[in-house]
């Protein structure tokens, strides 16, 4: 009971710490970001008295409403069976019980006060905590009206409260990503104190200052470009290009992932007793889920049906593929045969570096992303893995931090259009694309390496306190007599398996 009161202490702490952090500015519309950071949902400019406000496409809003359970898919069942299946089976339901979970409180959280936070203006860091605290005013009762988001194209507004849906199932897949780090000896309750903290302090302000801006319809006129790009997020400011999550979801999970590891500690007889999976099937059947999902993660964040969605839905189907086949036939060299953990695990990180990327570049990029990322990723979960020491148990900072980093910066080169890509563009009132020859790749790939670092220092950070503060709270993880009979029974009092 005493754990009990301090955990709802804590998350009246996180209450009322935001609003401090926050700049509150009042707004008729709420100005939400979209998932590229080379454009973001705002709210509808006002349109002359003369002129009909323009109303959704139904396509549209068909296409967002089926992206956004796909996305929901990816986390349950996906997620659940594909870290479910890597673990031992005495530990199996607890995996479960953990994605589920903070999948549910962080949607809650998100609906209470990280959307406000993350798709309002606010400054670089945060939007406004009271904007769309509660999600106020995306729906007026009285009129039977609601509020518009808008998409990439001037004068095509989405339903805010689409858009609403979509960005929380990015925040709570990325919350769940964390989680394989630390599987098999972390106490639940730690779990849930930690996501509360760095979902609000880490999440949210990534998300702000990477997809926030006010949105095309701001840009009136070319004398105001600058001031409206003035009150984006700071990395959507640099010229920063994240498709749909490379630096929002995978790096910044993969980094907290490796601080939770070596914070938590490794796992009882780690390096001594085998620690193999104990359902290869569930786990391909969850990387075949994934894979599905991520069609909604990426081509969904063109946030319209059109030829953006298209070409980001054939790069996640292609660079899928080829990392498939990298990592395969890698492992297949290096260590003498060809595993099925393996290929799903080369599925997820070609997954995972193509998200930067999916609308940013051409066909060609996907080519090149796909197969650089199997064998990077291969070589993260190895080489790298057994450099740092850490015992991130099911390869979060190997397959997500650095397939997140490989393709945020892949992103910078192959955007350029004389290498196939769309690139960007030069400012969004004329919306003119920056040309070949206007586009520097050294240019573009530093921005990309910058804003990789900012986000990898700040995850770093607020997952260090985020785990102390836990830590002191209810302590990280159970007794090793706990740990050794298994998560299931000890912390759920069920069983995955009756045999």
């Amino acid at each position: 009971m005493k754990k009990l009161f301090a955990i709802l202490a804590v998350l009246g702490a996180v209450g009322w710490c935001v609003p401090v952090m926050a700049q509150d500015k009042p707004a008729a519309t709420a100005a939400p970001a979209a998932a590229p950071a080379t454009a973001a949902p705002a709210a509808a400019a006002a349109a002359p008295s003369a002129t009909p406000a323009p109303t959704p496409n139904k396509g549209d809003v068909a296409w967002m409403l089926t992206s956004t359970a796909l996305v929901l898919m990816m986390s349950v069942p996906a997620l659940a069976l594909f870290y479910g299946g890597l673990v031992r089976s005495k530990n199996m339901l607890s995996v479960l019980m953990q994605v589920f979970v903070v999948f549910s409180l962080i949607t809650v959280i998100w609906c209470i006060y990280g959307y406000s936070l993350t798709f309002t203006e606010g400054n670089a860091y945060f939007g406004s905590l009271t904007e769309r605290l509660f999600l106020k005013g995306t729906f007026d009762p009285a009129k039977g009206e609601f509020s518009m988001a808008a998409t990439f194209s001037k004068g095509t507004p989405l339903y805010e409260l689409v858009y609403v849906a979509f960005q929380a199932t990015f925040a709570a897949i990325t919350c769940c990503l964390i989680l394989g780090s630390i599987v098999e000896r972390v106490k639940f309750s730690a779990v849930l104190i930690f996501m509360v903290l760095w979902f609000t302090f880490s999440y949210v302000p990534i998300a702000h200052m990477v997809w926030f801006w006010p949105g095309p319809d701001a840009y009136t006129a070319a004398n105001v470009v600058d001031a409206t790009n003035a009150k984006a997020g700071l990395l959507w400011q640099w010229g920063a290009l994240d498709f749909a999550g490379g630096t929002v979801v995978h790096i910044n999970a993969g980094v907290a992932g490796l601080v939770g590891a070596y914070l938590v500690g490794k796992r009882v007889g780690y390096g001594k007793e085998a620690m193999t999976p104990h359902n290869v099937t569930m786990t391909m059947v969850g990387a075949a889920l994934l894979w599905v999902g991520w069609f909604g993660f990426n081509a969904g964040s063109a946030l319209e049906a059109n030829g953006f969605a298209a070409l980001a839905f054939m790069n996640t189907f292609l660079a899928t593929a080829c990392a498939v086949l990298s990592w395969m036939f890698g492992e297949w060299i290096f260590k003498g045969k060809p595993s099925m953990v393996g290929a799903a695990s080369g599925a997820v990180a070609g997954l995972v570096a193509i998200t930067p990327a999916a609308g940013n570049v051409g066909i060609p990029g996907a080519f090149v992303i796909g197969l650089a990322s199997g064998l990077v990723c291969l070589w993260g979960v190895n080489g790298l893995k057994k450099l740092l020491g850490a015992d991130d148990a099911l390869d979060v900072f190997g397959v997500h931090a650095v397939g997140g980093i490989l393709g945020a910066l892949l992103t910078g080169v192959f955007n350029s259009p004389s290498l196939g890509g769309p690139s960007f563009p030069v400012d969004w009132f004329t919306g003119k694309m920056t040309t070949g020859a206007e586009y520097s790749i050294m240019g573009q790939l530093w921005i990309q390496a910058k804003a990789v670092g900012v986000v990898f220092v700040w995850t770093g950070v607020v997952a260090f306190i985020s785990f102390k503060i836990a830590d002191l709270i209810v302590g990280l993880r159970v007794s090793e007599e706990e740990e050794r009979e298994g998560l299931d029974i000890n912390s759920h009092g069920e069983t995955a398996y009756h045999m």
